[in-house]
C-alpha cells in the first residue's frame, strides 16, 4: 500500500472520518505526520450518489486532508457483521501499514454500521499484535486507540485544538456534495438537511468550552499519557 503510516483511521463509509476529525487529521499533517485513511466499504447503499462518484469524492477529500494513502477494503455496506474474515482484513491493513495510533468510530452511534465499524477495528486492534495470527505478517501493538464522534457526542476524554485548521475539514466535508447536496435528482436524506451546518456547530460548542473556535473531541478506553512538563 504504501511505506507506512504513524496514524491510521477507519471509517464504516467514506465522509466518516471527515465528519468527525478531518480537522486533527489535517493539523498532525501540517506537523509532519503521515496519516492514513481506510473506508471500510464503498457506501454502497448511499441513498444518494455512486461508488464510483463517491471514491472520486474521497479522494478530493483525502487531498484536502493531505493523506499519506487512502483504501476501501469493499466490505459490505449494511453487512458488517463482525466475521472472521472481516477482522482479517482490517489486521491486514494495521500489520501492512503499521499506525502507532489508531482512530475507529465511537461505539454508540445511532447509525448501526459506525457501531459494527467500531467493534470491527476494536477487535482487529486486538488481533493485530497476536504473533500466531496470521503469521505470514509480522505483528503489531499499536500503542493507543481512539474514537471520533460522526453524529452524537458522549463523554469526551480528549479534544484537539482545531481552530487553525477547520478551513480544511470544510473543504474536505465539501468534496462530497452527493452526500451533504441535495442537488438535481437526489433525494431528501439527513445529510443534505443542514448536517454540515450542526457539525460545525457541534465542533463550534466543543472548542467554546476551551476558549477556542473549534475542537474535535474523541472518546478512550485506555487511560491518556498526559506529559505536564
Amino acid at each position: 500500500m504504501t511505506d507506512g503510516v504513524d496514524m491510521l483511521a477507519f471509517g464504516a463509509h467514506p465522509d466518516d472520518v471527515e465528519i468527525g476529525m478531518a480537522a486533527t487529521i489535517a493539523k498532525h499533517v501540517q506537523a509532519g505526520v503521515r496519516f492514513g485513511v481506510c473506508d471500510l466499504t464503498h457506501a454502497e447503499m448511499s441513498s444518494n450518489g455512486t461508488v464510483e462518484l463517491r471514491q472520486q469524492e474521497a479522494a478530493e477529500a483525502a487531498r484536502a486532508m493531505g493523506l499519506a494513502c487512502r483504501s476501501c477494503l469493499g466490505l459490505p455496506d449494511r453487512g458488517l457483521t463482525g466475521s472472521p474474515d472481516q477482522i482479517a482484513a482490517i489486521v491486514r491493513v494495521i500489520r501492512e501499514l503499521r499506525p502507532r495510533i489508531v482512530f475507529a468510530p465511537y461505539w454508540n452511534d445511532r447509525h448501526p454500521d459506525h457501531n459494527a465499524a467500531s467493534r470491527l477495528v476494536e477487535e482487529a486492534v486486538f488481533n493485530a499484535k497476536l504473533r500466531r495470527y496470521m503469521p505470514e505478517l509480522e505483528p503489531v501493538q499499536v500503542e493507543q486507540m481512539f474514537f471520533y464522534y460522526i453524529n452524537d457526542v458522549a463523554e469526551v476524554d480528549l479534544v484537539v485544538n482545531v481552530s487553525d485548521w477547520y478551513e480544511a475539514k470544510r473543504r474536505a466535508l465539501s468534496a462530497y456534495r452527493s452526500q451533504f447536496e441535495l442537488g438535481p435528482g437526489a433525494v431528501a436524506t439527513p445529510l443534505n438537511q443542514r448536517y454540515v451546518e450542526n457539525v460545525e456547530a457541534r465542533d463550534r460548542l466543543l472548542g467554546g468550552q476551551r476558549g477556542w473556535s473549534f475542537a474535535e473531541g474523541f472518546a478512550a478506553k485506555r487511560p491518556v499519557e498526559v506529559k505536564l512538563f
